[in-house]
C-alpha cells in the first residue's frame, strides 16, 4: 500500500522547479538527456539532504491548499443552504433571535469536545449581543447519541429543551433510558409524555432534517460551526477564535 506521505512527496517532487546554474530549465523533461537527468536528480538530492525544510515547507503548502479548496467548497454549500440552515424551531435558537449575524452550531450531546465548549458559547453569547445562535443537534457518535438527542427533542414538546440539554450534557452517568427518565424526573419533566415524543414523527423529523443540512455541507464532525456564510470553523475553539471568525462574518 502507498504510503499517504510517500504519495504526498512524490506530488511535490513532480510539481518542483528545477534550476541549474541560476537559470530555470524551461525545456520539457522529454527533451533532456540522461546526463541532464542525472545532474538534476542530484541536485535534487543534495537540496534535499542538505535542507530537508524544503520538502517539509513544500508538502504544508500542498495541505494549506488542499485546506483552502475544501474551505472554499464548503463555504459555497453554506451558501447555497443558508436558508435552511438558518432556520429552526424557536427553541434551538439562543442569543438575540433577531440578531444580525447567525451563527449555526452543529453539536453532538455525547461529544467531549460540544461538551467543553458549552462554558465558551455561553461566554461568547454574552459578548456578542447582536449574535443569533442556531443549534443543529446531530447524533453522529452512535446509539447513545441517537438515545440523548431523542430525549432533548422529546423534551421540548414540553418546552423543557434547554434543561434536557444541558442536564444529558453535563451527565457523565452512563446513557440510558433509565438515566434520562432521572434526569428528566430531576428537571420537572413528565416522563410518561418524554418516553412517547421520544418517538414520535415530529423528533424523528427533525433528526432527519439536522443530519441532512450537515451532509449538504459536508459536515465532517461536531462541533462545527458556520459564521454566517463567511467561515466553517470544525472543532473545539477558543474565545479569540470564536471573536475572530464572527468579525470576519461581519464584514463579508
Amino acid at each position: 500500500m502507498r504510503h499517504p506521505l510517500l504519495a504526498t512527496a512524490s506530488a511535490v517532487v513532480a510539481g518542483m522547479a528545477f534550476f541549474v546554474g541560476g537559470q530555470a530549465l524551461a525545456a520539457p523533461a522529454t527533451s533532456f538527456t540522461p546526463a541532464q537527468r542525472a545532474e538534476i536528480v542530484g541536485i535534487m538530492r543534495d537540496a534535499l539532504q542538505n535542507d530537508p525544510s524544503i520538502l517539509t515547507d513544500a508538502i504544508r503548502a500542498i495541505r494549506e491548499k488542499a485546506e483552502e479548496q475544501k474551505q472554499d467548497s464548503t463555504l459555497a454549500a453554506v451558501k447555497a443552504h443558508q436558508s435552511e440552515l438558518q432556520t429552526a424551531p424557536d427553541f434551538a435558537i439562543r442569543g438575540n433571535p433577531h440578531g444580525r449575524i447567525t451563527v449555526v452550531e452543529f453539536y453532538d450531546p455525547r461529544c467531549s469536545y460540544c461538551r467543553s465548549m458549552m462554558g465558551e458559547v455561553d461566554s461568547f453569547l454574552s459578548r456578542h449581543p447582536d449574535v443569533r445562535l442556531v443549534e443543529k443537534v446531530v447524533p453522529v457518535l452512535g446509539t447513545n447519541s441517537v438515545l440523548d438527542t431523542r430525549a432533548i427533542f422529546a423534551a421540548s414538546a414540553q418546552g423543557k429543551y434547554e434543561a434536557m440539554r444541558r442536564a444529558l450534557m453535563a451527565d457523565t452517568t452512563k446513557p440510558s433510558m433509565e438515566r434520562i427518565v432521572e434526569l428528566a424526573q430531576a428537571n420537572g419533566i413528565d416522563t410518561k409524555k418524554l418516553t412517547a415524543d421520544m418517538s414520535s414523527p415530529q423528533t424523528v423529523a427533525l433528526i432527519n432534517t439536522n443530519l441532512d443540512q450537515g451532509r449538504a455541507v459536508g459536515l465532517d464532525g461536531t462541533p462545527t460551526f458556520i459564521f454566517g456564510t463567511a467561515a466553517v470553523a470544525p472543532g473545539a475553539l477558543e474565545a479569540d477564535q470564536m471573536d475572530a471568525f464572527l468579525e470576519r462574518a461581519r464584514k463579508a
